[in-house]
Order: C-alpha cells, then sequence, then structure tokens
C-alpha cells in the first residue's frame, strides 16, 4: 500500500499563487508517476499534471504556462506550484500515483483550492 498525504491548498484571490505538496509513505517501490486531479462542485475530476520519477511532465491544456509539477524523489514528494491563478481553478486537488503493474491508483485525502476576490 502507498499512502498520499497533501498539503498547502487554501484561499487565494485571482492572480495570486499556491504551492500543493503531497508526501508518499508505504510501498514506494510500487509506483513511478506521480500527479494531480482535481473535482470542481459537479464536475468530472480531471487530470491536472503528471511526472514521472525520471522527470517527464504533462500537464492539462488549461493549466499550461501557469502550473508547474515537480518531485523530489529522495523525499518521495511531488510538487504543484500553481501561479496566476483564475477562479475556474477552485476545486479539490488530489495526488494521485498509479500502481506499476497492477492498475491500482493511489489517491490523497484531497485540499482544497479556492480562487475568490
Amino acid at each position: 500500500q502507498v499512502q498520499l498525504v497533501e498539503s498547502g491548498g487554501g484561499l487565494v484571490q485571482p492572480g495570486g499563487s499556491l504551492r500543493l505538496s503531497c508526501a508518499a509513505s508505504g510501498n514506494i517501490f510500487s509506483i513511478d508517476t506521480m500527479g494531480w486531479y482535481r473535482q470542481a462542485p459537479g464536475k468530472q475530476r480531471e487530470l491536472v499534471a503528471t511526472i514521472t520519477s525520471g522527470g517527464f511532465t504533462n500537464y492539462a491544456d488549461s493549466v499550461k504556462g501557469r502550473f508547474t509539477i515537480s518531485r523530489d524523489n529522495v523525499k518521495n514528494t511531488v510538487y504543484l506550484q500553481m501561479n496566476s491563478l483564475k477562479p475556474e481553478d477552485t476545486a479539490v486537488y488530489y495526488c494521485n500515483a498509479p500502481h506499476r503493474w497492477n492498475g491500482q491508483h493511489y489517491w490523497g485525502q484531497g485540499t482544497q483550492v479556492t480562487v475568490s476576490s
């Protein structure tokens, strides 16, 4: 099993910045890619960004140029730096890590990000 614990959410004004963190523990050798998803009220959960252990990244079009995903493989932690935040970025953000071999997905508990003036 892998445990994912997020931190860093909160309330920010439009145009502001936040940084989310997600620390992985447990059987970390069973995971490689880590990423962030988000779910706004009344909407489906959607991919935000992913990063492999080798540093390859993937972003949703809606966040390209504004969000940056990074990771510290020593600390088993992935980060999401969010700049130029918009009200439509308001959502619960979830850390995710798929198991390398069996298709299982591990999820964090979620952290609320609210962008509002």
